[in-house]
């Protein structure tokens, strides 16, 4: 595999805005019987992108706080060497828009299965000012040698450039299923 550039941190930036953008274009005139509208049991709906997105975000903002705080202590895991790059590089690649694999969600991210349109749409913008305000704010940190746990499993560490490069190329990722979803034949007109 050919390395490629990292981003910077301006580029993840704007990365985000754009996704935040976007997702408000496709999907904020949508009902919320087009949200929820799912193409079978097993297979999400636009709501469930958004869903899914906010709740693994949200795990990394008690992090995000505690980083930009100057709070926060490195674990057991975090100091262990070699670790953190190897999970990095590995679900970095996982969550790519264009990965060929197909993951699971870890049963800590998946989207709630009750109706959930209306507000998820606002509550994943919201979300999205707070994300960018945090990464906003993360300018002149060393981001390759503050190391985190992930949200997801306490022994998966990365650095906080990992993070922002698994967060929103992830985001990218799901946003791109929700417009699957929505040009699917058979969602529903109103």
């Amino acid at each position: 595999m050919a390395n490629h550039p990292r981003p910077s941190l301006a580029d993840l930036i704007s990365q985000a805005e754009a996704v935040a953008a976007e997702v408000n274009e496709s999907f904020a005139e949508l009902t919320p019987h087009q949200l929820d509208w799912k193409p079978a049991p097993d297979r999400w709906s636009v709501a469930q992108c958004l869903d899914h997105l906010i709740t693994a975000n949200a795990g990394y903002f008690p992090i995000f706080d505690r980083i930009l705080q100057g709070e926060k202590k490195k674990t057991f895991w975090e100091s262990l060497p070699l670790l953190p790059s190897l999970w990095g590089k590995m679900l970095i690649r996982a969550v790519a828009p264009d990965s060929p694999r197909k993951a699971k969600a870890p049963a800590v991210f998946q989207p709630s299965s009750s109706d959930l349109g209306g507000d998820v749409v606002d509550r994943f913008l919201e979300q999205q000012d707070r994300l960018l305000a945090a990464m906003r704010a993360m300018e002149g940190l060393d981001l390759e040698s503050v190391i985190l746990t992930s949200p997801a499993a306490g022994f998966i560490t990365y650095s906080l450039r990992d993070a922002l490069e698994i967060v929103v190329p992830h985001e990218r990722r799901h946003f791109q299923q929700a417009l699957r979803v929505k040009a699917l034949e058979g969602f529903p007109a109103a």
